[in-house]
């Protein structure tokens, strides 16, 4: 690119002005200060960060650093105690990932996380987004940290016409040619700062943008309409049963098994999630236990890969069955899918 270093300088002191104040990161005056990121901070954010929001993380983010302030306390606490503490953030793949990584870095490193994209690529559980970020952002590594929002700047910048997901190698070959050995951490962060508060996917604040004099798709008069996409096919729908089976003040759930989706949480008992609608026949021969159960409705919670309609029946339940008894002001932690269910069920929480 033209006048590439112009268009970092630029950025660069936008960013030295706007840097957005989160908690994981380092200011870019204490940064010039001498202050470094710390790695571990910066990697748990960084997963925390995968498919959630910044307001939707931080709580998260501000709880685990307080009751686990270093890898090696993470990577000592109980599974069951940080799925549950993971409870609500989605994905739960990652926090079985980020045990996994803790431990690594712990029993392998001595709780020092590697300072290179390599090392870190070695460690479970760390893909190569997340390796580059935690390289530039806590090593200053010069190295190419591309999300959806680094995509969509660069789609702009350049007017990619190339449709997503189609264009992810050309958008990356694009990110990479703009990195340097100045102030990458910086460097990365203010390319995600300009996505997510100036570039954004729908009304981009052109006028406030720092590097519009170098974009294409500003100059082109539609920047909005990039990155172009390929439209997505249906989502397809599952249809299951929830069981409300309660105690007295407690409520009957069950650990899922460690893999798969929603892998190792405390969740209600449910049916398979199959294509099919279940009748009420099938939804009681499915039930854990033999009940006077009653049919509460439906709801509806949507997955990365498809839907799913859970039919939600409620039972009071006796001593039978391998359960674990909770009380209800207890079931707040529960994934968001299963306290949907429980909601529907007579306002339990």
């Amino acid at each position: 690119m033209k006048n590439r270093d112009a268009l970092r300088s630029a950025l660069l002191a936008w960013y030295d002005r706007q840097a957005r104040a989160l908690a994981w990161r380092v200011s870019p005056a204490d940064r010039r200060a001498g202050v470094r990121a710390d790695p571990y901070r910066v990697w748990l954010s960084e997963v925390m960060l995968q498919q959630t929001t910044v307001p939707h993380a931080t709580p998260y983010f501000l709880s685990f650093t307080q009751r686990w302030p270093t890898v090696s306390d993470l990577a000592a606490v109980d599974d069951g105690d940080l799925m549950a503490a993971w409870a609500g953030l989605g994905y739960y793949a990652r926090a079985r990932n980020l045990l996994a990584c803790a431990r690594a870095v712990a029993g392998l490193h001595d709780g020092v996380f590697p300072d290179t994209e390599e090392g870190l690529r070695a460690l479970p559980g760390v893909g190569a987004y997340t390796a580059a970020a935690v390289a530039a952002i806590a090593f200053d590594r010069p190295a190419n940290v591309v999300d959806g929002n680094v995509e969509r700047v660069m789609s702009r910048l350049f007017a990619v016409e190339t449709p997503l997901p189609d264009a992810k190698p050309e958008l990356k070959a694009l990110a990479g040619g703009l990195v340097t050995d100045d102030r990458p951490g910086d460097w990365a962060q203010a390319l995600m700062d300009l996505g997510a508060t100036v570039c954004k996917p729908k009304g981009p604040l052109c006028d406030r943008c720092p590097v519009s004099a170098w974009c294409a798709a500003f100059k082109g008069g539609a920047p909005e309409t990039y990155p172009r996409k390929t439209r997505k096919a249906d989502r397809p729908r599952r249809h299951g049963v929830a069981y409300i089976l309660t105690r007295g003040d407690a409520v009957a759930l069950v650990r899922r098994p460690p893999k798969g989706l929603l892998g190792g949480m405390l969740g209600l008992p449910t049916s398979a999630w199959r294509a099919s609608p279940y009748d009420d026949a099938e939804a009681v021969a499915a039930a854990p236990v033999a009940a006077s159960w009653r049919d509460l409705g439906a709801v509806e919670h949507v997955f990365t890969h498809f839907s799913l309609t859970l039919r939600v029946f409620a039972a009071e339940g006796a001593n039978a069955g391998d359960f674990v008894w909770t009380p209800r002001e207890g079931l707040g932690a529960l994934p968001s899918v299963f306290l949907k269910a429980a909601r529907a069920a007579e306002r339990l929480i």
